[in-house]
């Protein structure tokens, strides 16, 4: 009979659940009480992000000038267009070829694109112009071969 103390109090509850912590209701049950809410979202948890631009982003971020990745020309751009007109391809079209969103198309003929050797070389052989997509040079080669046949 030393063991039983009648002055201490043993609540047995059960612990709630994860979807229940979550609600609102718990939110806002929580810090009427004054307990510790810590409140933050899943950044594109459900979503295939397959292109991630990880390069060089904490160096950008240690950076205190203004420092930006760099984008594919513009002449690029208009190669890619005139490729995939060329192939009678239309934005979707190319981008379904190369397993790929049209989104991507639209930015890479757009010149707002963050070079991606992978991309690159999936539009280079879906509209046939190997290394055309590589330098200037090869950009002004194919403009005036291009020219030449219309």
């Amino acid at each position: 009979m030393a063991e039983s103390d009648w002055d201490t109090v043993t609540v047995l509850r059960k612990k709630g659940s994860a979807a229940q912590s979550k609600s609102k209701q718990a939110i806002i049950t929580a810090q009427r009480k004054g307990e510790a809410v810590e409140t933050s979202k899943k950044w594109a948890a459900g979503q295939n992000k397959q292109h991630v631009v990880t390069k060089n982003t904490a160096k950008l971020d240690r950076e205190t000038e203004e420092l930006s990745h760099q984008r594919v020309p513009l002449e690029v751009g208009k190669v890619i267009q005139q490729g995939r007109q060329n192939k009678g391809l239309t934005q979707k079209d190319l981008a379904t070829k190369i397993n790929e969103k049209p989104q991507i198309i639209a930015e890479y003929e757009s010149g707002k694109a963050i070079p991606n050797n992978q991309v690159m070389g999936k539009i280079e052989r879906a509209i046939g112009m190997i290394h055309y997509l590589i330098d200037s040079k090869s950009i002004q080669e194919f403009e005036r071969t291009s020219q030449g046949m219309d």
